[in-house]
């Protein structure tokens, strides 16, 4: 079985669509948070879509069409903008550390992007992750610590110097695959892959 690789950002709508796809692929998901702001800082991108009045509008309807069309419960979090996406991600690597990191990246994406749910304090992400089946007092003991901030740092900047300039983006070996809209080129490049 293949193996890609998937940098996100729970920020992103779009990996999170995409995400519910690759669920149904036959490739073993490597998971790679990363850092959207930093990332984009570090490679000279901008977020054409916060930046671009027009854009903005039009992503919100582009969204619900890929909803509907994969049949995906998308549902904006009410308080996206109290929500420490960093810490997501931090408490998304310790989990890694635990050997749980899948069970955690699915926990937090339905609760950003479907059902939401309380995720603005490091207890709210600990009890979301604990519901889950994964170490309530660790992680919050660990997901806001230098340690976990440095780990994070290190992801985003591997995604740089891989040429990540936004997510989702995939990798399947050295062929890089950005946005929700190129699974296809996704699928046909694992359909070739030996």
């Amino acid at each position: 079985m293949s193996t890609l690789d998937f940098y996100f950002d729970y920020r992103s709508p779009y990996s999170f669509l995409a995400l519910s796809q690759l669920r149904k692929m036959n490739v073993k998901i490597a998971f790679r948070p990363i850092e959207l702001g930093d990332l984009m800082g570090r490679v000279g991108n901008v977020p054409t879509s916060l930046t671009c009045e027009s854009k903005g509008r039009y992503v919100m309807t582009d969204l619900g069409r890929w909803a509907v069309h994969y049949g995906v419960n998308l549902n904006r979090h009410p308080q996206a903008s109290a929500i420490d996406a960093g810490r997501l991600l931090r408490a998304t690597l310790v989990a890694e550390q635990l050997g749980v990191m899948s069970t955690a990246v699915d926990a937090i994406f339905h609760a950003f992007w479907s059902v939401p749910a309380p995720l603005t304090t490091a207890a709210e992400v600990a009890a979301l992750l604990g519901a889950a089946g994964l170490d309530a007092d660790e992680l919050e003991r660990r997901m806001d610590t230098p340690v976990a901030q440095a780990l994070l740092e290190q992801a985003t900047a591997e995604a740089a110097s891989r040429g990540a300039f936004g997510v989702p983006t995939l990798f399947v070996g050295n062929e890089m695959f950005f946005g929700n809209d190129r699974l296809h080129f996704v699928r046909n490049h694992l359909a070739g892959a030996v």
